[in-house]
């Protein structure tokens, strides 16, 4: 592992009970963060992701995603100067986003990510569907954690594939009846 690559890089995934207590951070760090890009939002700051699906285990990293005016702002520099680390879009691969990890105090795990994403794209409103489907279909909520932990079993520490193996069952919810 090179020096260069952040420990929380290598975190391997991992599915946990729901907490509770997801809502209340994601509700804190949106709040901090609502501030700091106050500038650029558009849409607001939601909360998304498996965190945002009260009773559905996750990994206990809260996703937040936040509407902006551009991509291409000082943003960045501000999020990196209050604790995020900035994935380029060269590593990311999605280059519809801005995607920042907040790491914890020891670097060694994830806390938070956030996606910046132009406000009008498509995938603002795909994320808050797919999570409002999960929110309101129960049995679709079970069958998302069966595959989450199936693929945390499976991926180990390539989270890339771990995100990979969700992506299909995801375009299903979007297409179905559920969405």
């Amino acid at each position: 592992m090179s020096q260069d690559v952040p420990a929380w890089a290598y975190e391997r995934a991992e599915v946990r009970p729901h907490d509770p207590r997801w809502a209340d951070r994601a509700q804190a760090e949106g709040a901090r963060l609502t501030e700091l890009l106050a500038p650029w939002l558009v849409d607001g700051i939601e909360h998304v992701g498996s965190t945002a699906v009260p009773g559905l285990a996750a990994k206990p990293i809260i996703d937040l995603m936040a509407s902006m005016t551009a991509l291409d702002t000082e943003a960045p520099e501000l999020l990196i100067a209050h604790g995020w680390a900035y994935v380029p879009p060269e590593l990311d691969n999605r280059p519809w986003r801005r995607f920042f990890v907040k790491p914890d105090q020891t670097g060694q795990r994830r806390e938070a990510h956030l996606h910046l994403i132009q406000a009008g794209h498509e995938r603002w409103s795909d994320q808050i569907r797919f999570r409002d489907a999960l929110r309101t279909n129960r049995e679709l909520a079970h069958e998302y954690e069966a595959l989450k932990r199936q693929l945390a079993d499976q991926s180990g520490h390539d989270r890339e594939a771990y995100t990979k193996g969700k992506a299909e069952f995801v375009a299903k919810a979007l297409q179905g009846p559920h969405a």
